[in-house]
């Protein structure tokens, strides 16, 4: 190939927005040329004549505030808090990111109680496909947790999407109890980080302020 068709080769490429690999029933891998990402607010201004597309439209993203996205195609997701939920207690709101207390935690759950946690989070400019997040725990050097949840696709909105995770049990006994160090993370499909944080936590015998 001269280069004058690699140039060729080379323009052709670059012309495409973006490219996906994909296999078909026979194995053979094929290229498959996406469309650059547009700002929800231009998408739905296309075909805004159309009547039985703009109802399709309505039905698969909900009540969007047109006034409220972003010109941006990128979607941005806020995670405004972390609510421990305990049967029994009162709920403990932490803002995020957490405040540690004197001795660096941002919080302390009693050995062998069920609780749940509940987030609070604002998606706004555009659509976030596969949003999910991770929560790695370790106790002294080792991972003794890795909690992965699937949260969905969210379109953009002005009140807070809310979820909250299945109950679980703190381990029980005195090996159980002391000081554990986290990382939460919030990522999407394309792999966008909205919340990377690391923070720390105890396992008490009894819930804080209690005898």
């Amino acid at each position: 190939m001269d280069d004058k068709e690699k140039e060729k080769e080379k323009e052709k490429h670059d012309g495409n927005d973006n490219e996906e690999e994909e296999e078909d029933e026979e194995g053979n891998k094929r290229i498959v040329v996406l469309g650059p990402q547009v700002p929800l607010k231009e998408q739905l201004e296309l075909d805004k004549d159309d009547e039985s597309l703009r109802r399709w439209k309505e039905q698969l993203l909900g009540q969007v505030d047109t006034e409220q996205l972003g010109e941006t195609a990128e979607p941005e997701v806020k995670v405004m808090n972390l609510t421990i939920l305990s049967p029994g207690r009162l709920d403990l709101v932490l803002p995020i990111p957490f405040q540690a207390d004197e001795k660096g935690y941002a919080f302390a759950l009693k050995d062998g109680s069920p609780y749940s946690f509940r987030f609070s989070f604002i998606v706004s400019n555009n659509i976030v496909s596969g949003l999910k997040y991770t929560n790695t725990v370790w106790k002294t050097g080792v991972r003794v947790e890795n909690q992965k949840m699937m949260l969905g696709t969210f379109s953009p909105q002005l009140e807070p999407y809310v979820y909250e995770g299945e109950e679980e049990t703190t381990p029980a006994g005195i090996f159980a109890r002391g000081s554990y160090s986290a990382k939460l993370k919030f990522v999407d499909d394309d792999g966008k980080c909205y919340l990377e944080m690391s923070y720390y936590f105890e396992i008490r015998k009894e819930w804080p302020g209690t005898q």
